[in-house]
């Protein structure tokens, strides 16, 4: 198989299908689509929606972009490469209601090349996560089901272990380690071996990705009806605070899009509309607020 073409393929189609699904739950907001290309080589489709209905913004972009390793570049992925080639797809879902977490996942497939252009590593990276504002146990032992389930299919051990990944990565080590969500599944620098070839690889991250769709959208079809008021939206606001001050400060597919002179908007384009940052806002103790804080803080097995 020529995995690269096979990959951006794949996401492609992804793209269409989850856009597609996204609308129909919206009922109102469209995805408005920009092509770009990115100096130095390669480019991407980015697709938005804004102020719809259920979905006060949600972003699904995909790349293929190739070029020289910068030392910066170099520096972050600890290689000796003089080229590389990164494709993915990446999306991020800011729900309008407090009451309908924010989603967001990623599938990217990445090669490096010598200085003749042969190919000298290769990896899979990928995930998905759950970032409620108000806490619904059920919703968040779906979400990690279906990808559990998803794991499974292929080895039984990689669920517990990328749910580990996942919960270790997306955290906010400056707020005393609290997590950005409830987790879900990471995993990073993934490289073909004796165990897992190409192939099987492949076809966990299409797998993965496929799951997004049914772990998420059963969520929102329960939560996108109920009520909520000022209290709920400006708790909501003062959470998306924590999703910006992540992926400012720690997300390395953000830091590598701006190393690597990749395109802004699209790889800013996980941040919220609209967020607070108020000086050392504290939940008040037996709140749902307070509730969600300290699952934050203490990671539960969902499953």
């Amino acid at each position: 198989m020529i995995l690269k073409e096979d990959f951006v393929r794949y996401i492609t189609d992804l793209q269409d299908k989850i856009c597609l699904a996204l609308e129909e739950v919206d009922g109102d907001g469209k995805f408005e689509e920009d092509k770009w290309e990115r100096e130095g080589g390669g480019g991407g489709v980015s697709r938005i929606l804004s102020e719809g209905k259920v979905f006060e913004k949600a972003g699904v972009n995909r790349s293929e972009v190739h070029g020289i390793v910068t030392p910066a570049v170099a520096k972050q992925l600890n290689t000796n490469g003089t080229y590389f080639f990164a494709t993915g797809i990446s999306l991020v879902i800011h729900p309008l209601s407090p009451m309908v977490p924010t989603t967001h996942a990623n599938f990217r497939y990445f090669e490096l090349y010598d200085e003749q252009k042969i190919r000298m590593d290769a990896w899979f990276g990928g995930g998905a996560d759950l970032t409620p504002y108000y806490l619904f146990e059920e919703d968040a032992v779906h979400f990690h089901l279906t990808f559990k389930k998803a794991c499974d299919q292929f080895d039984p051990h990689l669920y517990p272990m990328f749910k580990k990944q996942c919960d270790e990565y997306f955290n906010n080590i400056h707020r005393g380690n609290e997590r950005r969500g409830v987790g879900g599944i990471f995993y990073d620098y993934i490289r073909p071996d004796s165990k897992y070839s190409e192939e099987f690889l492949f076809n966990f991250s299409r797998t993965c990705g496929d799951a997004l769709l049914d772990a998420y959208l059963p969520i929102v079809r329960r939560r996108k009806s109920l009520p909520y008021g000022e209290q709920q939206t400006r708790w909501q606001h003062v959470r998306r605070g924590r999703y910006v001050e992540f992926n400012l400060l720690h997300d390395r597919g953000t830091i590598f899009g701006l190393k690597s002179n990749g395109r802004t908007e699209s790889i800013l384009m996980s941040l919220p509309p609209r967020v607070r940052f108020d000086y050392h806002d504290q939940p008040d103790s037996g709140t749902p607020e307070a509730k969600l804080i300290e699952v934050l803080k203490n990671p539960k097995n969902w499953c």
